[in-house]
């Protein structure tokens, strides 16, 4: 697969094997801004950083989910991708994160974007879900950004380090995507 160009100086990529040093300095270096919200991340060493991508590559091969690289002038600063493909009910959710430095730039709104044009222009998906935690104020903006609609609260979901922590779940209908499937992912 070929990258996706998602800005001048950015793209989305799958992850490969070789990423593994890469993308583990990259969760290491942001181990506590991620570990805020992210469940994996506090104990997310190498080793796990290595069967991560493995098991990517084999989602991937399966047709069964996609995890992407954002990659900015060459460095991985972060994750984009689809959890999960439901092909039944052609749905799925996307997750992302970004590394402290690369945030405020509209890397992930690009890169989420990317992933929905994706989703419902080459996959034909008629339904997509993000979830966020109710304070978590910047992954919130991102769907909302976006046209995603607010469907309400999950309580108590997730855990995250010593609490369990709500979701703000968000859809996008297929029906309700309101930007020619031939737009750029990088369009304002």
């Amino acid at each position: 697969m070929e990258p996706w160009p998602i800005c001048d100086d950015a793209v989305l990529r799958p992850f490969a094997e070789s990423d593994a040093d890469e993308l583990h300095a990259a969760i290491e270096a942001n181990r506590d801004h991620l570990s805020e919200w992210l469940p994996w991340a506090p104990r997310q060493g190498r080793a796990q950083t290595l069967e991560f991508l493995r098991t990517a590559q084999r989602q991937a091969a399966a047709n069964d989910g996609l995890q992407l690289a954002i990659v900015e002038r060459g460095r991985i600063v972060g994750s984009a991708g689809f959890h999960t493909i439901d092909w039944p009910r052609r749905f799925t959710s996307i997750g992302y994160w970004l590394a402290r430095d690369a945030q405020g730039r509209g890397l992930a709104t690009r890169a989420v974007r990317a992933c929905v044009v994706h989703a419902f222009g080459e996959w034909r998906l008629e339904r997509i879900e993000i979830r966020a935690a109710p304070e978590n104020a910047r992954s919130r903006a991102i769907p909302e950004r976006l046209g995603f609609r607010e469907l309400g609260v999950l309580r108590g979901v997730e855990r995250v380090g010593d609490r369990w922590v709500d979701h703000v779940v968000y859809e996008l209908q297929a029906a309700d995507w309101p930007r020619p499937l031939s737009d750029r992912p990088d369009a304002p």
